[in-house]
């Protein structure tokens, strides 16, 4: 099977935003054994947005629309379908009703949005739970033709949960994956660990760098439900077995909910005291949503005079520096006693743009205390944007803390 993608929207072309759902989609498809052959973007003109479905139609046997699928004017994917197809949009009663009563908490529902529930003949309704766009699935004359909103979470879920499965006839079976979330290696250091698997045709092993971890996409086919996920799981093992501790969740988790479901099975708690993170640590330990239930609070201690008065000892600072791993422990120290948690962290570091302490940007030092003691992590050597250093220090903390819990560091 041929496939192509088409990105609409002039926000594309202008670069106020990126094509991150077309890197989604290509990866997946890899995963799929589906062909990619082309990747287009186009602006919100129905001619020029025509013109390429018409050379689409002509090459490929599935195609992959993203974007235009909104309620004003310039969402023109639907109308440009229709007249690839020659067929003319009717508004379906049921969708309609289906969207009127998503306004029903929220005041009626502008009449303009009534174009987001109509269909041509040839197309069939995609279910849109998380957004008001239901996606289109047009199969004629052996093309299957896909339109799904731009708004990525919604794209993404609309994807794996409605068009996937519907490929799966067309792909030589049933397809199932597994997604595994690594922190602590890049994602050279995660294929070269691999190296043996990368060859598999069935399953398919394959690696993909994120802002939060690598992850490592399983993916099999089998004529049986139960086979794919005896050829996953195997895999999955051997996966397991060549990155270690540094495997930390499957799909859907993020290090805030495994650190966070960990303290909450152990009914244990957490606080924070950060400088060069700035509030980042403690935001991202909230991301996770029943954390009220284990973290009970964060300090952002930016100057050197508040650590000292948050508990810090004034000859820590004296003798080592703001930026030490003694100073680390002393502000995990100190905010596990202020605020009688289990566990504390202390961050504090160089996040640039220029050097603190004689220590160069990307310093960063870490320490969690607990019940069993305390562990450190970090130090010189990191080097990204202010933004990348304390995204990195954030995650490293997390990950340290994860590691403690599950027993694979040892505290002192």
């Amino acid at each position: 099977m041929r496939a192509e993608i088409l990105s609409c929207g002039t926000e594309l072309l202008l670069g106020h935003i990126s094509d991150t759902n077309a890197t989604y989609l290509a990866q997946s498809l890899a995963a799929q054994g589906i062909d990619l052959y082309h990747v287009s973007q186009v602006g919100d003109n129905q001619g020029r947005v025509v013109e390429l479905l018409r050379q689409a139609w002509q090459r490929s046997d599935l195609i992959i629309m993203t974007g235009g699928l909104g309620p004003t004017e310039d969402d023109l994917t639907r109308e440009s379908i229709a007249e690839l197809m020659g067929e003319k949009m009717a508004v379906v009663p049921e969708l309609e009703a289906q969207l009127r009563a998503r306004f029903t908490h929220s005041g009626p529902m502008p009449e303009r949005n009534l174009k987001q529930a109509t269909l041509i003949p040839s197309a069939e309704s995609i279910a849109n739970p998380v957004g008001s766009a239901p996606g289109w699935w047009v199969e004629k004359d052996g093309h299957i033709l896909v339109a799904m909103p731009g708004v990525p979470r919604e794209m993404y879920r609309m994807w794996e949960e409605e068009i996937v499965p519907r490929l799966a006839k067309y792909t030589g079976g049933l397809i199932f994956t597994r997604l595994l979330r690594v922190y602590g290696l890049g994602e050279s250091s995660v294929e070269e660990a691999l190296t043996e698997l990368l060859h598999s045709t069935n399953p398919t092993i394959a690696t993909y760098a994120k802002a939060d971890a690598v992850d490592v996409r399983i993916t099999a086919k089998a004529e049986r439900t139960e086979d794919a996920l005896q050829l996953v799981a195997e895999m999955e093992e051997q996966a397991r077995a060549r990155l270690g501790d540094h495997v930390f969740g499957i799909e859907g988790d993020t290090l805030a909910s495994v650190i966070g479901k960990a303290l909450q099975e152990r009914h244990q708690n957490l606080g924070v005291m950060e400088s060069l993170t700035g509030g980042l640590l403690a935001s991202t330990i909230t991301d996770f949503q029943s954390s009220s239930k284990h973290f009970l609070g964060g300090v952002v201690t930016y100057s050197t005079d508040l650590k000292v008065q948050m508990g810090v000892p004034q000859e820590t600072v004296d003798r080592y520096g703001v930026v030490s791993e003694e100073t680390a422990r002393a502000m995990a120290h100190a905010i596990r006693e202020r605020l009688g948690c289990d566990f504390g962290i202390g961050v504090t570091g160089v996040a640039g743009p220029g050097k603190q302490e004689d220590k160069p940007v990307g310093t960063v030092y870490i320490a969690v205390e607990g019940p069993e003691g305390t562990v450190t992590g970090m130090g010189p050597g990191w080097r990204g944007g202010r933004a990348d250093n304390k995204r990195h220090a954030v995650l490293t903390a997390l990950n340290l803390l994860r590691r403690y819990l599950q027993g694979t560091v040892i505290p002192q």
